[in-house]
């Protein structure tokens, strides 16, 4: 098998990199690593060296997603794949490996031009016990199901199926929500574990990462979230709720680069058969102050303060 096993890690580049640590620490509780790199810090979410690295790039976007597969074996395997689509990839250096702390890496793009990495063999630190960065009261619902799961960028909903096929993972057409104009929007959701799904396309913005869902184990962190949230007066830009797809009850806010965070509580397994659906359980209100029809924030040094 060269299939993906999980959403491993994220590169994000940002405007104001303190801003980012302090609301990394402060409102998601995650631990903030400095290693004396200029403008670089990490984020861990467990045992993991990271789960995301934070670089102060200006760009305040997605820089890449770190895809996991395997072992040595599979990483080989999926290379074979590729090369027979006829799929552009660069295998990385020793050095490259290492600045993303894992054995072997892979570089590629997905057909929306969305950068991806390909690794095996994380740094796994069981010496360094997660410290979250505020009180917690259980932990993030990481282990085989990855850091989470994204909405990223799509310009072409077949195409991002066939190459995500490729990587060995499965979906379909999750949601078809009724437009105001008797038209029918279609969302696209991909799994390669026992989350419900690890990538979804099909809800647009100007940027290619619509927003990123972080899971806690207790729902008191969930709540606390909410309560900081709204302490700091951080925009949110769909309100608590409960999804049909994974049953996640979740509420969506703003992070100081202008796209979404969903914390939530509650999801269930990927069913790995095909449902679709039009609504969800109840909540999840959209907020056209915050957010225009497309998912971009009204006002993004707004929301990062």
């Amino acid at each position: 098998m060269s299939a993906i096993t999980e959403l491993g890690y994220m590169v994000i580049g940002v405007k104001n990199l303190s801003r980012w640590k302090a609301f990394a620490s402060e409102i998601l509780g995650m631990e903030v690593v400095d290693e004396g790199e200029p403008g670089r810090c990490y984020l861990r979410m467990d045992f993991w060296h990271h789960r995301f690295i934070v670089e102060e790039d200006g760009s305040d976007d997605l820089r890449c997603l770190g895809l996991r597969v395997a072992g040595h074996e599979e990483f080989g395997a999926l290379q074979k794949v590729l090369r027979e689509a006829g799929v552009s990839h660069q295998v990385c250096s020793r050095a490259e490996a290492q600045d993303r702390h894992v054995l072997e890496l892979m570089k590629l793009e997905d057909p929306n031009g969305n950068p991806l990495e390909i690794f095996h063999g994380p740094h796994v630190q069981y010496s360094k016990p997660f410290h979250p960065g505020r009180r917690m009261y259980g932990r993030f619902a990481t282990g085989d199901g990855g850091l989470g799961h994204c909405i990223i960028r799509n310009l072409d909903l077949a195409a991002s199926y066939s190459f995500y096929r490729l990587l060995g993972m499965r979906g379909g057409i999750e949601y078809r929500i009724p437009r105001p104009d008797g038209s029918v929007g279609e969302a696209l959701f991909m799994h390669c574990n026992e989350r419900d799904h690890t990538l979804a396309f099909g809800i647009g913005g100007s940027k290619r990462i619509n927003h990123v869902m972080i899971e806690s184990q207790s729902f008191d962190d969930l709540a606390y979230t909410y309560e900081l949230v709204q302490k700091h007066n951080i925009p949110i830009g769909i309100t608590l709720g409960k999804h049909s797809n994974d049953h996640q009850y979740s509420f969506y806010f703003l992070n100081p680069s202008g796209w979404l965070i969903e914390y939530g509580w509650g999801a269930r397994p990927a069913s790995h058969q095909s449902e679709y659906y039009q609504e969800d359980f109840y909540g999840h209100e959209f907020q056209p102050h915050v957010l225009t029809p497309n998912w971009d924030a009204l006002d993004v040094p707004k929301a990062a303060e």
